[in-house]
């Protein structure tokens, strides 16, 4: 007999596992297929990235029942101070006492054994993990795949959670508008003599912007900070192959002494970066979601919380539309989820280029302008608080699994 679900999520990465996981607790099954192999992805070392978890992602994870089990090991933050090249002028956003946090840092690995722990204990996930898939169908009464053992799982529903390369998408033929912003994120963790206080610092260079993300300190009470140092794709090579001495030496520059003494623990790796965002996020019966519909520039770290918006507004208008008796795959339905997700992914992808490109510009008359619109948002409230509500994922029309 067929095991025929409501979704079939390809890619059961953050968003797709999130997203099969929302649904559950709603009550909607889940074909979850993923060519990756899940004890590599959460094998010590395999990647040294880390994520900023909005306020708002912080309240989905609660919903789904993660939350709890992740306290323990993300670094709250407290504020965040955003400055040109360490220049004066330094803005800073810190919400008031009863507001809590700015959000939460997690080394992506904690995100994926905490995902992961939960969706082997749930029975309306059907996990498929190291899948190839050879065919993709897509019809009038449902969707299928074949996998490279020759399975067919089918579904309702389509949804491609498979990131910025994503065959689905391609496949569908959605027009997708792309550029490389020639420019690498180079990732180290650090371990550093002063504590940073739950600050998250942006630093913009010229260059490309540097940003120090707060952990929560080791086991031997070491203080640590995930390093995100965005430079020219010209230089990466060579920055990639200094010892660990001169590596450590121009990190400390960066820095201006911010943290005290420095050391690098850990693999550095770089990560090409780039701009992509499609035309629509829906076809027929098929919606993406995550870096398969938008890909942004790590600038304001809310590439996954963008991600994790869609998995909140998806479930919902599909659980809206159950209740009335409609298929997952409805058009009606996917309109819905086209309208509410379209424009404030857009948004936040136009803000986010806009802004590398803003802080990119060289020249001590640019920096002063800069400085000086920095200086104003500092002195007033409603913009600050505006920024705030941005950064915390608290802006907008929020998907109820979102909400506090």
């Amino acid at each position: 007999m067929t095991d025929k679900r409501d979704l079939l999520i390809l890619g059961g990465g953050l968003v797709g596992m999130t997203l099969a996981l929302a649904a559950a607790k709603k009550g909607l099954a889940s074909h979850v297929v993923d060519r990756a192999d899940p004890a590599e992805l959460t094998a010590e070392g395999f990647d040294g990235r880390a994520s900023a978890i909005s306020t708002a992602s912080w309240n989905l994870f609660k919903n789904i029942g993660i939350a709890d089990g992740l306290e323990q090991h993300g670094c709250r933050i407290s504020s965040i101070a955003v400055t040109d090249a360490m220049r004066p002028g330094k803005l800073d956003f810190t919400p008031e006492e009863h507001e809590g946090t700015l959000g939460r840092m997690f080394a992506n690995r904690q995100l994926r054994l905490a995902l992961f722990d939960a969706a082997r204990g749930e029975d309306k996930i059907a996990w498929h993990s190291k899948a190839e898939i050879v065919e993709r169908m897509r019809g009038e009464h449902g969707v299928s795949v074949t996998l490279g053992d020759g399975a067919m799982l089918e579904a309702s529903l389509m949804v491609a959670a498979e990131g910025r390369g994503s065959p689905t998408r391609d496949e569908a033929g959605i027009a997708i508008a792309k550029w490389d912003y020639r420019h690498r994120a180079i990732i180290a963790g650090l371990v550093h003599e002063k504590p940073h206080d739950g600050v998250a610092w942006e630093i913009f260079y010229p260059a490309g912007p540097f940003a120090l993300l707060p952990l929560r300190d080791d086991e031997k009470g070491r203080h640590r900070s995930a390093m995100v140092w965005t430079i020219s794709e010209d230089d990466a090579a060579g920055v990639l192959a200094l010892s660990d001495r001169a590596f450590t030496a121009e990190v400390h520059k960066a820095m201006h002494g911010l943290f005290g003494d420095i050391e690098i623990v850990g693999q550095r790796a770089g990560w090409p970066l780039g701009f992509h965002h499609t035309a629509r996020i829906t076809s027929q019966r098929l919606a993406l979601v995550g870096d398969s519909g938008h890909g942004i520039h790590p600038i304001a770290g809310q590439g996954l919380n963008l991600g994790l918006r869609d998995v909140g507004a998806l479930v919902e208008v599909l659980v809206d539309g159950m209740r009335l008796g409609l298929d997952p795959g409805d058009a009606q339905l996917l309109t819905r989820y086209e309208t509410w997700r379209g424009l404030d992914s857009f948004s936040v992808a136009l803000a986010t280029d806009s802004l590398t490109r803003l802080f990119g510009i060289p020249g001590k008359l640019p920096s002063a302008a800069r400085r000086l619109g920095m200086a104003a948002v500092q002195r007033t409230p409603t913009l600050k608080r505006w920024f705030m509500d941005e950064a915390r994922g608290m802006s907008g029309a929020l998907p109820e699994l979102l909400k506090g």
